[in-house]
């Protein structure tokens, strides 16, 4: 019997498991209306198509026809794709930080039908392994407990629960707090984030580079800050930037071909874990030198890029080889060597957020570095994001891919990620339009308009965005942009509510670094005065344009146009170019948009800037 739905499922990691001989259903109110009515608990199992021990699992035991009898008769069966959903996946790790400290995918929970976790875990093996029971005894165990002992479950339903809630409820009350007059004073002062640093340089690996022992994983998030507080005179975190990308450059963790594995099993960055996301790379992108960003670039183009521009969101680690699938070998092979082969599958999902993460890291390497093609992969991803998922100035799509746009509302991640995405590109190409996108995107992001999950906002636990050490946090993103519009437009209601989105996560971060540190680089930058630099230069190749390469540093936005571009940026409402187009080439350099003299020589320029 074969009554399994996801075969049409829009998600990849759904569709991998459309021949399972289990009852899935994809997540929504009808799973849980169907366990209501035969008082059954919900099974919820939570990966992403690129995940080794979800292919595991699922070999193990999904495929395993009698665990597929068990879970239809006493379950309701639920699969969910983490990067489709990532509200539910945020949610459901909360709960499960209740059970088990070793978080991570597959994740296995267990609900009533409340929607209300009562049990979880990770990984279960099809027979005991040490201390680790098998499957078929933890869903032994929870059906006994559900059956014998149900007051028991749900008083620790309703309990973990009601602690998400309560949770969620202090978080959205920092959120819409009103803005003291004279700026918040949660923000922490610029002292405060500077001593970071000196966390960071304790905890560092003086023997092998990076953080802490094994697993190793690149923390993009984390260098990027390092990245912001080099720039901002930080000699000490600069050198531990430089000593942090050199160790995972010159490891297993960075592939023949450019691109960056997920992480490392071992304190050395040996034995990679094969896999390859979108999000680590596009993150690397934006503090990484140029060698190291040229080959993460180029991955990005040979392997990730879609023919429309776009970039889908992963490599998986397992390869069809000599009829077997295993996971690393093809990336073990010399690159001629696999060029014979058939590569490791792609998680072909596109997600507006992390390309918009993409667009970000590929705009500002490529100003950095002086690299035309990254910017050119940059506008060719925008381009698709905004045809494909954006509609009258509003992400209306999360996630796509061939077979259409998922059903999964858009998040916090995917607004904020792309907005920043946007205006990074709009300030180093000059196009307005991109600018006046991400405006859109901004007001409607600090608006909150985001949908709520149905059955998460019913069962009362819907955790918004939850921090995370591998990706640029949208909230923070939503910030960011926010901080860049109100120097751009001269509306000062932007830099209210970057602090307001970023004071407690960046408060948070100078406790805890390392889950919160995107939210350091943009509290420095709101606590510096605001500086503003415009380049007008009709020749593309003025060296005024090269000279503001350096010139970026928190607090300061950067942006380089023609005379033409200068005056649709007015146009479109960008206070900070009116006026800008009479002079030609000229630098502007402004703080909190009272600007000197134009510069019209590089040596000019560079005495403004220093």
């Amino acid at each position: 019997m074969n009554d399994n739905r996801l075969g049409t499922s829009v998600s990849p990691y759904l569709r991998m498991h459309a021949d399972n001989p289990v009852d899935w259903r994809e997540w929504g109110p009808d799973a849980f209306a169907e366990a209501r009515r035969r008082d059954v608990p919900v099974l919820v199992s939570v990966g992403y198509a690129t995940c080794h021990w979800c292919h595991v699992m699922a070999r193990e035991s999904f495929a395993d026809p009698e665990v597929g009898a068990l879970l239809r008769r006493d379950f309701v069966a639920v699969k969910v794709d983490r990067q489709e959903n990532p509200d539910v996946d945020a949610s459901l790790m909360a709960a499960a930080s209740a059970f088990t400290q070793q978080l991570g995918w597959p994740l296995t929970t267990f609900l009533t039908p409340d929607g209300h976790v009562f049990f979880a875990g990770t990984y279960y093996p099809p027979t005991p392994v040490g201390q680790v029971p098998a499957f078929r005894q933890i869903l032994a165990a929870v059906l006994d407990a559900w059956t014998e002992r149900r007051h028991e479950v749900d008083a620790n339903a309703t309990a973990i629960a009601t602690a998400i809630r309560q949770g969620a409820e202090s978080d959205a009350a920092a959120l819409v707090g009103d803005e003291p007059a004279g700026g918040d004073p949660r923000l922490p002062s610029v002292d405060r984030v500077r001593a970071v640093t000196g966390q960071l340089l304790r905890s560092e690996d003086t023997t092998y580079g990076g953080f802490g022992g094994a697993p190793k994983f690149p923390g993009a998030p984390l260098l990027e800050f390092l990245g912001d507080a080099a720039a901002d005179g930080d000699a000490e975190a600069a050198a531990l930037l430089d000593r942090s990308l050199a160790a995972i450059r010159g490891s297993e963790l960075t592939d023949a071909d450019g691109g960056v594995f997920r992480y490392a099993t071992r304190r050395d960055w040996s034995v990679p874990h094969y896999e390859r996301m979108l999000y680590d790379n596009a993150g690397l992108l934006a503090v990484a030198g140029a060698e190291q960003a040229r080959g993460i670039a180029d991955f990005l183009r040979d392997t990730l890029r879609r023919e429309d521009g776009a970039f889908v969101a992963a490599q998986d680690s397992e390869s069809t080889i000599d009829g077997r699938r295993v996971e690393g070998e093809w990336y073990r092979r010399p690159l001629a060597e696999r060029a014979l082969l058939d590569p490791p599958p792609l998680d072909d999902q596109v997600l507006t957020g992390w390309n918009g993460l993409a667009i970000r890291g590929l705009a500002i390497a490529g100003a950095r570095h002086g690299d035309d093609e990254m910017v050119d992969l940059a506008r060719g991803a925008a381009d698709a994001v905004l045809r494909a998922h954006v509609r009258d100035g509003h992400v209306v799509v999360r996630s796509g891919t061939s077979r259409g746009a998922s059903s999964a509302p858009p998040t916090v991640e995917d607004v904020g990620l792309l907005a920043e995405g946007l205006l990074e590109l709009a300030l180093v190409t000059g196009d307005a339009g991109l600018a006046v996108a991400a405006r859109s995107l901004v007001d409607d992001g600090v608006a909150a308009r985001f949908d709520v999950d149905p059955v998460l906002a019913a069962a009362g636990t819907a955790t918004g965005e939850q921090p995370q050490t591998a990706v640029r946090s949208g909230t923070v993103a939503l910030a960011a942009a926010a901080a860049t519009l109100a120097a751009l437009t001269g509306d000062d209601g932007y830099r209210v509510a970057a602090t307001r989105l970023v004071a407690d996560r960046a408060v948070t971060g100078t406790e805890r670094p390392l889950g919160h540190a995107d939210a350091l680089g943009v509290a420095l930058a709101l606590q510096r005065p605001s500086r503003e630099v415009v380049v007008v230069a009709s020749d593309p190749n003025d060296p005024l344009r090269d000279a503001v390469r350096g010139a970026r540093r928190p607090g300061t936005v950067v942006a380089r146009v023609t005379p033409e571009q200068a005056r649709d940026w007015s146009a479109a409402g960008f206070a900070l170019f009116d006026e800008r187009a009479s002079l030609d080439p000229a630098a502007f350099v402004c703080h909190d948009r009272v600007c000197a003299l134009p510069a019209r020589s590089v040596t000019e320029l560079a005495a403004q800037t220093v």
